[in-house]
């Protein structure tokens, strides 16, 4: 049995081939690199794309592959229109982008916490939640 090769189109296999769609959704983000339970590094940025697998963010500098990274980002809804929330993420660094301080991570664990809120009138600060929203 003969069989032709079947000219391949390449256009299939170009451009974006990530599994999650992607939203390009600009949010304040604090990160941690992170060895062996130590961190290493902090700062501030923000987040470029995100998708239920990994976030692109710009944390202001370039940081190196394969390092574990945590996030806290500060989510634009409330929680019941009162509490703010901020999606800790976890996740490893998995490549720099073609901009030095543009790092994509593959997330390993994410969760919504409720973010520290002014103190009451009598001083009492509210403690943050932890929500697991899977």
């Amino acid at each position: 049995m003969h069989m032709e090769a079947q000219p391949r189109n390449n256009s299939q296999i170009s451009g974006d081939r990530r599994e999650d769609r992607r939203y390009a959704i600009p949010l304040a983000v604090k990160w941690k690199l992170i060895r062996r339970r130590r961190v290493l590094d902090s700062g501030v940025g923000q987040t470029i794309d995100l998708s239920s697998g990994g976030i692109l963010f710009d944390a202001g500098r370039e940081m190196p592959e394969g390092l574990n990274i945590e996030l806290s980002i500060t989510w634009p809804v409330m929680l019941h229109k009162i509490a703010p929330l901020q999606l800790v993420a976890s996740g490893r660094i998995v490549r720099s982008n073609s901009n030095p301080t543009h790092e994509a991570i593959k997330m390993i664990t994410n969760e919504f916490h409720t973010a520290r809120t002014a103190p009451d009138q009598r001083g009492n600060e509210a403690s943050p939640k932890i929500l697991n929203f899977r």
